[in-house]
């Protein structure tokens, strides 16, 4: 497993990633169609030099993302996976991997109640529940998570 910065050309394969009907079910987070996803990807994160946005390799394929931004004075923590690669230890091992290359702290992540993988990806990593996020846009309930 390797992380490297995504470049334009991976765009695709993650525009399929977050297409997923379950994947977006499971993060309480709508798809985007086509045109808005490659715009938001190119406009706000790749030209951002703020912006972490590293893709996850596994034997030469790209099996996820993990993106690290700061919003309101805080670091957010971002991060999707492939549902053919869920549950491999992928995401685990690419966030023990990105936190040691990124020492930014502290660091917040939001995951819907139901997303048991992710809540396990997190307090592998460290991640303490905090509470419940208060998002007006999310359907369910989002936990909050923080690293120090």
């Amino acid at each position: 497993m390797q992380l490297r910065n995504i470049k334009p050309t991976d765009l695709e394969c993650l525009y399929q990633f977050q297409a997923d009907p379950l994947a977006n079910e499971m993060a309480d987070f709508p798809a985007r169609d086509r045109s808005a996803f490659f715009e938001h990807w190119q406009t706000n994160i790749l030209s951002n030099a703020d912006i972490a946005a590293k893709a996850i390799i596994v034997d030469g394929d790209i099996v996820g993302s993990i993106v690290l931004w700061q919003s309101d004075h805080q670091w957010l923590l971002g991060y999707w996976l492939g549902r053919e690669y869920w549950g491999k230890g992928f995401a685990s091992n690419a966030l023990r991997v990105f936190l040691s290359e990124h020492t930014q702290r502290p660091i917040i992540a939001e995951v819907t109640e139901h997303n048991f993988g992710s809540i396990k990806v997190l307090e592998k990593n460290g991640f303490k529940h905090i509470g419940v996020a208060d998002d007006p846009d999310s359907a369910l309930p989002l936990l909050e998570f923080r690293l120090n």
